[in-house]
């Protein structure tokens, strides 16, 4: 073998069964394979034509479908997060598990040297037999992996779950004391006889490094803080964002933005995840027409509701003509965040679209849902000060006059909070959207690997 070819990695991945889980492995395999490392990538046999679509290098990247057993439970065929409501996940976990003898099967015979992995608490021991080192895979910020630190037990009240512990490099990246039931999330059993947060700590404590999807720039103290908690060599592969393939906008929104002023409309999404209540949708859409604002709102229509024109206010339609949009499907958001017209961008702050909006020329407003998207929301608002936070109001409902006063506060040229958003986020997207940082970034992650492989 020529020392060209033996310096080239095989790397095994073997995320979570979500599509959230296997983009963010696939985007870090298209960058490793654009190097010329090759991936064999384990996955349900159902989600593999949509991998193939979003994969560069078919040569380098293969896959290789498992078959996922059925669970009491859980619909039959079920083989993604997609397949399951959410809380019944916990059981899916358990079919997850019970793809362990496959797994081992394929990782004996294609011999890799190395296996990527997040919520498989188990692969560590498996690599371990094999002889090859494993790498906790994290798909959420190193800011939320930080906050593991923090054990939490059925006896704790809510202020000693939202008090930082020891060492932690920011006292208010954390959670409010209305947030913090949200924490018990990670006391429900997930798989058989294993917490959700015993998962995630045995996937973290067990693996040989520990790899997150980030910048030093943007979240460098909560790497090394991680780091030094686990006792664990920290990487940092760069987001690894997708590069979209589209280049202009689809007629009908770039007709409809071209009636506005430069920087002067809103957009809105929340991802495909998220299904809001009702009233918290007609509270959203009545806070956009309170700001006074033109605006595009992408959202999936709230629960209970077939149509988002079902779901809309009485009379809103009709008020909004010509200035506001409310629409429910799939979005371009990458193309319309780069229109000229559009100049704020109020999300829930999930870990992609915090780099969306981060690479973005847009004001940034922030309504995260749940526990991870409030952490990243606190890293851009309180440490970034990039960004504001819409206040929530009574257990938490979303309320139309703090989204409206938030959009204003950032929309409004003369507001000084407002310009000091905009310089601050000037400068760190300028640091962030150079393409040479992720090449950068990428190579070192390769070349450690290697180091861990020697």
């Amino acid at each position: 073998m020529s020392k060209s070819e033996s310096s080239k990695l095989h790397i095994a991945m073997f995320p979570w069964f979500a599509f959230g889980h296997f983009i963010p492995f696939l985007h870090l395999s298209n960058k490793l394979a654009e190097k010329g490392h090759k991936i064999s990538f384990l996955l349900p046999k159902g989600a593999q034509s949509k991998l193939e679509e979003i994969s560069h290098y078919p040569n380098l990247i293969q896959f290789f479908p498992l078959v996922v057993p059925h669970v009491d439970g859980i619909p039959p065929g079920s083989e993604t997060a997609s397949d399951v409501p959410y809380p019944l996940h916990k059981v899916l976990a358990i079919a997850f598990d019970q793809t362990r003898d496959q797994v081992e099967a394929i990782l004996r015979d294609i011999n890799p040297d190395l296996v990527f992995y997040d919520l498989g608490h188990w692969v560590p021991a498996l690599a371990q037999q094999i002889g090859i080192k494993s790498i906790y895979h994290a798909v959420v910020s190193a800011t939320a992996n930080a906050q593991l630190s923090k054990k939490i037990t059925k006896e704790m009240t809510l202020e000693e779950i939202i008090e930082v512990p020891p060492g932690f490099p920011s006292s208010k990246v954390t959670l409010k004391a209305e947030e913090a039931a949200m924490s018990t999330i990670l006391l429900q059993t997930f798989g058989i006889g294993l917490s959700f947060q015993d998962r995630l700590l045995t996937s973290m404590k067990d693996s040989d490094l520990i790899a997150f999807r980030t910048y030093r720039e943007i979240e460098g103290p909560f790497c090394d803080y991680v780091a030094q908690y686990f006792g664990k060599p920290v990487m940092l592969t760069g987001p690894c964002l997708s590069e979209t393939n589209a280049t202009a906008l689809e007629e009908k929104w770039a007709n409809w933005l071209s009636n506005f002023e430069a920087g002067s409309v809103v957009f809105c999404a929340f991802g495909s995840q998220i299904i809001l209540h009702k009233d918290d949708f007609q509270e959203l859409v009545l806070g956009f027409e309170l700001s006074g604002q033109a605006f595009l709102v992408a959202l999936t229509p709230p629960d209970g509701c077939t149509t988002i024109e079902e779901a809309l206010p009485e009379g809103f339609k009709e008020r909004v003509q010509g200035r506001g949009l409310v629409h429910g499907g799939w979005v371009p958001q990458e193309l319309l965040l780069s229109h000229p017209s559009v100049g704020c961008f109020v999300n829930h702050c999930g870990y992609g679209t915090m780099w969306e909006s981060l690479l973005s020329d847009c004001q940034i407003v922030l309504v995260p849902h749940i526990g991870d998207q409030i952490i990243n929301t606190r890293l851009l608002v309180e440490e970034l000060k990039v960004a504001v936070e819409v206040e929530r109001g009574e257990n938490r409902r979303i309320c139309k006059e703090n989204l409206s006063k938030a959009i204003k506060l950032v929309m409004d040229k003369d507001n000084e909070v407002a310009g000091l958003l905009k310089i601050n986020h000037a400068k760190l997207r300028n640091v962030v959207s150079n393409p040479d940082l992720q090449e950068e970034y990428i190579n070192n992650f390769i070349q450690g690997l290697k180091d861990l492989t020697k």
